[in-house]
């Protein structure tokens, strides 16, 4: 059967989802983060990198979420969640099916580093820990984190969905960014189309059935 090596806290959430939304039975193996959020060890003995998601199906073993989205969709989607081919719908999915990691990440990434060296750094060096990160935060992070939202909020005012009309993998995708982005981000200030999506993903009953499965997960409630 078809396993999901299931981080808390993670992408493999999407994973979880988009398994639901294609009804494809698949069974769980769980790892908790530890205490400094990194993934445990034991993710090594899957995929050399430790990281999550993957997962392993018919002798396969996958990982980077883009790559398993295609490969599920591929597998057993039997056309669900994907455009036609050789359409402007597809071109778009393609294009924010590796936007979401490729681009989108970048600046929440640099975002929440540059938030937790602060509260991490010796107590002497905190004050100048918090003097660079916050220049960097101001300067860099939050300008291009700005530039990412307001063409999420452009290009959702073009279709509901990121590929076009319909509800695609590529939403799913697009997800983890725009829920870091509320979180942590200010998504909400100004971007009534993105914060919308993100209401309409949420009400999907397959989203609903993943978060039942994959348990608690604070980036996206």
């Amino acid at each position: 059967m078809l396993t999901v090596h299931h981080l808390n806290n993670s992408r493999s959430q999407r994973v979880l989802w988009l398994l639901e939304e294609l009804d494809v039975p698949y069974e769980i193996v769980r790892y908790q983060r530890q205490p400094d959020m990194r993934a445990p060890k034991e993710l090594r003995a899957i995929h050399p990198l430790g990281k999550s998601p993957v997962i392993t199906d018919n002798g396969n073993t996958i990982a980077e979420s883009g790559a398993i989205c295609e490969y599920l969709i591929g597998t057993y989607g039997n056309g669900r969640l994907i455009p036609s081919a050789n359409t402007p719908e597809r071109l778009r999915y393609t294009y924010w099916l590796h936007y979401a990691e490729g681009s989108a990440m970048s600046p929440l990434l640099l975002k929440l580093l540059f938030t937790l060296m602060p509260k991490r750094a010796p107590a002497l060096l905190r004050p100048l820990v918090r003097k660079v990160s916050n220049q960097a935060l101001t300067t860099l992070v939050n300008p291009q984190l700005k530039q990412h939202m307001d063409y999420w909020e452009g290009e959702l005012a073009k279709s509901e969905w990121f590929a076009g009309s319909d509800f695609t993998g590529a939403d799913i995708q697009m997800s983890f960014p725009l829920e870091a982005a509320a979180a942590r981000g200010g998504l909400e200030q100004g971007h009534p189309k993105a914060m919308a999506f993100l209401e309409r993903i949420h009400a999907r009953p397959a989203y609903a059935r993943a978060l039942e499965k994959g348990g608690p997960y604070v980036i996206g409630r």
